[in-house]
């Protein structure tokens, strides 16, 4: 049986799938596997260990007879889960496990942004650090300030945790609970994204709601690119009503808005939410279980639930 690994994982995932005794038909070039040869390649395949970057759509699922996909991430925005659920396809993903990679990423680009460290690295590198001084890049009280989360998951909750720590003041949005959004947006001294990505949260922070974001508040995404509109995220940042951002995931990614590239008050971070030894050694071995199961006839042990 053959598997189509799009990415290198880590060490433990791999040894599992060979253990297994399938066939790895492994992507090994740097960046995403391209959508024809993702399609030629799954064609002689029955199981796919995708990436967030793979579109698992039905013209793939034609193309031969996967029976399987298990995606290295905990979102599943780039998966066609309609087409999976039409063709008998399952579905799993790798949830809980980089809950506190995330949370504390969010919290690093809250603190980056927050307390100005990409300047203040930039001032000494650059031999521009003339000493000590009282009015030198200051920066933003996490003490007493309020953090607004969009989205209460797992992660949304981590935050939650580590921000009340820093002594914030954390309130919250999502479709059960929490205050209504633009409540949210007009009284948060920073508000960071959570949300999965569906066609309801596309752009949910578009022109009009950064706009009704608190004036000189930050923004933080560890989310997923497209709930920002990031020509309209531009604006608001020229304009001075907001006061910065830290963003670790991108609209169009990889491609960043140019608008955000040659900014002091924005922090840019290249999709590393769940980058730890621990997080992708995890990862790997739920994703390339949950496809041996699969293949071999079992339920995942993290099934995505797919529609009727």
């Amino acid at each position: 049986m053959r598997v189509l690994v799009t990415r290198s994982i880590a060490e433990e995932g791999m040894t599992l799938l060979q253990e297994a005794g399938l066939e790895i038909d492994l992507w090994e070039e740097e960046g995403p596997i391209p959508t024809d040869t993702l399609r030629a390649r799954a064609a002689s395949c029955q199981g796919v260990l995708s990436m967030l970057t793979d579109p698992i759509d039905a013209a793939l699922l034609d193309a031969g007879p996967i029976r399987a996909v298990a995606q290295h991430a905990v979102g599943v925005d780039n998966i066609d889960l309609a087409a999976c659920s039409a063709r008998g396809v399952g579905v799993s993903h790798t949830p809980g496990v980089l809950t506190a990679a995330t949370a504390d990423l969010a919290m690093a680009l809250l603190l980056g942004v927050g307390r100005r460290l990409r300047e203040g690295d930039a001032l000494v590198r650059g031999g521009g650090f003339l000493g000590w001084a009282p009015t030198l890049l200051r920066g933003v009280d996490l003490e007493g300030a309020r953090l607004g989360i969009v989205g209460w998951g797992r992660i949304g909750k981590a935050v939650a945790r580590r921000a009340e720590a820093f002594g914030m003041e954390v309130v919250h949005h999502s479709r059960s609970s929490g205050i209504p959004l633009d409540t949210l947006l007009g009284t948060s001294d920073v508000v960071s994204l959570h949300c999965p990505l569906t066609a309801d949260t596309r752009h949910l922070l578009d022109a009009a709601a950064l706009g009704r974001m608190k004036p000189g508040a930050l923004l933080i995404n560890t989310a997923r690119g497209p709930v920002v509109d990031e020509a309209a995220l531009v604006d608001a940042l020229d304009s001075g009503h907001l006061g910065g951002a830290g963003l670790d995931v991108y609209e169009d990614e990889p491609a960043v808005h140019p608008g955000l590239l040659g900014r002091d008050d924005v922090l840019l971070m290249p999709h590393l939410g769940s980058a730890t030894w621990g997080t992708r050694r995890r990862m790997a071995r739920m994703a390339a279980g949950d496809l041996i199961a699969m293949l071999g006839g079992h339920p995942a042990a993290h099934p995505v639930p797919l529609p009727a």
